[in-house]
């Protein structure tokens, strides 16, 4: 209408109706709403009150399975348990838990308002001219008169109880997003004891209780699992008596081999001559696997190679013999080192293609990574083992602003 095209004066405005608002408005935006049609038009419409049910349903639905979320994220038992501990089932329902929950809290948001756009905000088809140009004072005015309008025609204004349950759907949806955040965030300098996996700290690993004058053998991973035993009181799974980690000798690896070792203290060591049948260190084991920072590769060089090694300064008596222990983690962003091309002596990162030379003390020569692997200082027993001689002399993994190498 080209009567909605003239300036309006603000006695003008304050004088007009919210309908008339809204009517101008979409005069103004160039709007035309060609038609609209309320759901129920009857009043306490049967039709009408189950269409709220359903919505009300799916809204405590959402709330219910979010608040289950979140009491299943803080108080279910998640601690790592055996095959055959008591608490092994909860262990293993903790991670599907989370996964239903919060599924549930989030589709029952999102089917509670399709249902109620679907079912109860009026069907209209607007059309509109598009146009350029800034907003002025009367189109400020009509457009709130327009959300007014909206507000008043979805019915939602008069729908107290639909209006808690959809801000408390929307609140708890949201919590089951966010929530999970918080168990990422770590204190990198919060250090607990020290142990097999260290103490939490970036810059410690199982290794580092060497420096506590504890005996840390190299030891490769058999991958044995929990066996079955059957006894008086009936079938169940059981770790009694199985080694997961063994020691290595010398021996034990041929000329270009590499095997990935960890450290495993004397007390758990439980093969050759000292194994007991009747001892339990499968846990230890696992706890030592898992250490972030423990994985080493052991290398034994062929003789030939191994005369044209150079030595890093400071580091020439860590090797024995053809023997090198590099750490596994990659210096570019940590990936493990995995692979070990005997051929050429590189050590490959599988991730970002970094190749490390195993005959220039794991230098980077190509790729990302910018720093050497760090090497374990290692010799072998009296009874033939390999043992660390010591602890890493620099950070492992990717670098971190308070190393100091």
């Amino acid at each position: 209408m080209s009567d909605s095209k003239r300036t309006y004066t603000d006695q003008e405005l304050n004088a007009m109706s919210n309908d008339e608002l809204a009517r101008l408005g979409t005069e103004l935006d160039g709007v035309t709403v060609a038609y609209r049609k309320a759901r129920f038009p009857v009043a306490n419409d049967p039709a009408e009150k189950r269409a709220v049910r359903a919505i009300y349903i799916w809204l405590a639905i959402g709330i219910l399975a979010g608040i289950a979320f979140l009491g299943v994220y803080i108080f279910w038992p998640w601690q790592f348990q055996l095959l055959g501990d008591d608490n092994h089932m909860f262990h293993t329902l903790y991670t599907p838990l989370l996964g239903v929950t919060s599924g549930l809290s989030i589709l029952g948001l999102g089917f509670a308002v399709v249902l109620y756009v679907k079912r109860i905000v009026p069907e209209e088809i607007s059309v509109q001219r598009r146009h350029d140009g800034p907003s002025e004072e009367v189109d400020r005015r009509t457009i709130t008169a327009l959300l007014n309008d909206s507000w008043e025609t979805s019915t939602l204004g008069r729908r107290k109880a639909l209006q808690g349950l959809l801000g408390g759907a929307g609140i708890l949806a949201g919590l089951v997003v966010v929530a999970p955040l918080g168990g990422m965030i770590k204190n990198p300098w919060k250090a607990s004891e020290l142990g097999i996996m260290g103490d939490g700290t970036l810059w410690t690993s199982g290794w580092t209780l060497h420096n506590e004058g504890v005996t840390l053998y190299l030891a490769r991973d058999t991958g044995a699992i929990a066996e079955e035993h059957t006894g008086d009181s009936g079938t169940h799974w059981t770790t009694t008596g199985i080694s997961r980690l063994v020691r290595v000798r010398a021996e034990d690896l041929d000329a270009g081999a590499m095997e990935t070792v960890y450290p495993l203290t004397a007390e758990d060591a439980n093969d050759g001559e000292n194994y007991d049948p009747s001892r339990d260190v499968y846990e230890n084991h696992m706890h030592s696997i898992h250490g972030p920072r423990n994985p080493v590769m052991l290398i034994r060089l062929r003789t030939a190679d191994a005369e044209k090694a150079i030595e890093r300064e400071g580091q020439e008596d860590f090797h024995y013999g053809d023997y090198y222990a590099y750490s596994k983690i990659c210096t570019h962003i940590g990936c493990p080192t995995s692979l070990f091309e005997a051929q050429t002596n590189r050590i490959l990162c599988p991730c970002h293609q970094s190749q490390f030379d195993a005959l220039q003390y794991g230098k980077p020569i190509f790729g990302p990574a910018a720093r050497a692997l760090p090497q374990l200082p290692i010799e072998v027993d009296e009874e033939g083992y390999f043992v660390a001689k010591g602890n890493f002399i620099e950070p492992l993994g990717p670098a971190f602003w308070e190393r100091t190498s």
